[in-house]
C-alpha cells in the first residue's frame, strides 16, 4: 500500500481546485480498503470527484477510492441484475448499459462522477432517479471494516437525498452498487418537453434507449461545460419545494414562474430560473463565475479558490432569499 504525501488533488475534483492532501494513497480492491481500516478510519474519500467543492487542504487521509468491475449477478427474459464496483464511472457504465440493450438509466446520460456515488444524493435527471433501478448498496463498515448490505429501501432515499447523507453518513464506504435493468420491455420516460423537443426535432416518434441517451447527452451538452474544459461540479444547487400558497404567491408577481408539482400541497420551482431572475446567469467574478448557459452550475475558469465558490454561493442563496423568499439549498458538498 503506497501512501504519497503532499498530493494535489487538483486533477481529483471536477471543479479543477488545487487543494493538497497531506497523505494520499489509492485503493484497489475490498481487501486493501479492509486492510488500511485496521489501522486508520479518521479518512477523506474521493472517487470521481463530481460532487464536492474543496476550500481547504485535507490533513486526513485522502483515499481514492479505485473499485473497478462489472458483473452480471442474475438474468430472465426481461430482466438484468448487474452489481457495479465503486470506482466505474457513472457515464461510461451508462453507455455500456445501452451497448449491450439494457434499460433503466439512459435518461441519467452524462452526469458526472462514479457509481459510487450515485446512491448518496440519489442522483436523477429527466424524470428518472437512481433509487427507481437500484436493488442493494454494499459498503464497508468504517469501524469494524465489515461488508454489509443495505436493501433498496434501507437506503432511505428520497429527492436528493438517501441514508448516507444523514443517519449513515461518515460511517461507510460504499464499494458496490446492484441494478434492475430491462432488456426487453423497457420503461421509457420522454415526460420531460425538452427529450420531446429534442426527438421530435429527429423525426424520432418511437424513440430506443440510445435515442433517449443521445437526446440527454445533446441536451445537457448544450447547457452544461465539460469539467475537463472548465471546472464545474453540475448542479450547484437542490431545485427547492415550496408550499402551494407559497407559489401562488410568487405567480401572482412573475406570472411566468416555471413550476413541477410535487403534491397537492408543495410545487418545485427550478432554482437555475430564481437564479437567472435575480441577475447572475453568466457573471463573471475573475476567475470563478455562474455559468452563461446555466445558472444552476457554478464555475471554475482556472485558478479560483474554494472559498471564492463558495462565497459566490452564498451570495446567491441571500439574493433567493430576500427576492422569493426562498432557502436555496446547496447539492454539493462544501469541504
Amino acid at each position: 500500500m503506497n501512501i504519497q504525501e503532499n498530493i494535489s488533488l487538483k486533477e481529483y475534483n471536477t471543479f479543477g481546485i488545487n487543494v493538497i492532501a497531506k497523505r494520499f494513497v489509492s485503493i484497489d480492491s475490498l481487501y486493501s480498503l479492509q486492510q488500511l481500516l485496521k489501522e486508520e478510519q479518521d479518512l477523506f474519500l474521493i472517487s470521481g470527484g463530481s460532487n464536492m467543492l474543496l476550500t481547504s487542504d485535507i490533513e486526513k487521509l485522502v483515499v481514492h477510492l479505485n473499485l473497478k468491475g462489472i458483473s452480471i449477478d442474475r438474468e430472465n427474459h426481461n430482466d438484468i441484475y448487474l452489481t457495479v464496483n465503486a470506482g466505474e464511472n457513472w457515464h461510461e457504465f451508462v453507455l455500456w448499459c445501452i451497448s449491450q440493450g439494457y434499460g433503466g438509466i439512459e435518461n441519467l446520460s452524462l452526469i458526472p462522477g462514479n457509481v459510487g456515488t450515485c446512491p448518496i444524493q440519489n442522483i436523477g435527471a429527466y424524470g428518472v432517479e437512481v433509487k427507481d433501478v437500484i436493488t442493494k448498496v454494499e459498503a464497508v463498515e468504517k469501524a469494524t471494516g465489515k461488508l454489509v448490505e443495505f436493501s433498496n429501501e434501507a437506503c432511505e432515499f428520497g429527492y436528493r437525498n438517501s441514508i448516507f447523507k444523514n443517519a449513515a453518513k461518515g460511517k461507510y464506504i460504499i464499494t458496490s452498487v446492484s441494478f434492475q435493468l430491462t432488456k426487453v420491455e423497457h420503461n421509457l420516460n420522454t415526460s420531460y418537453g425538452a427529450i420531446n423537443n429534442e426527438l421530435s426535432g429527429k423525426g424520432i416518434e418511437n424513440p430506443t434507449i440510445k435515442d433517449i441517451s443521445d437526446a440527454v447527452i445533446s441536451i445537457r451538452q448544450s447547457k452544461l461545460p465539460d469539467p475537463k474544459e472548465i471546472g464545474n461540479s453540475g448542479s450547484f444547487f437542490k431545485n427547492p419545494v415550496v408550499s402551494k400558497k407559497h407559489f401562488e404567491k410568487l405567480q401572482k408577481e412573475y406570472p411566468a414562474i416555471p413550476s413541477y408539482p410535487v403534491s397537492e400541497m408543495e410545487i418545485k420551482v427550478p432554482a437555475g430560473w430564481l437564479i437567472e431572475q435575480s441577475g447572475f446567469k453568466g457573471k463573471r467574478f475573475g476567475e470563478y463565475g455562474v455559468h452563461e448557459k446555466q445558472a444552476l452550475v457554478l464555475v471554475n475558469y482556472g485558478n479560483a479558490s474554494g472559498k471564492d465558490i463558495y462565497e459566490l454561493a452564498q451570495t446567491i442563496q441571500k439574493t433567493i432569499q430576500k427576492n422569493f423568499g426562498i432557502n436555496l439549498e446547496i447539492e454539493v458538498n462544501i469541504i
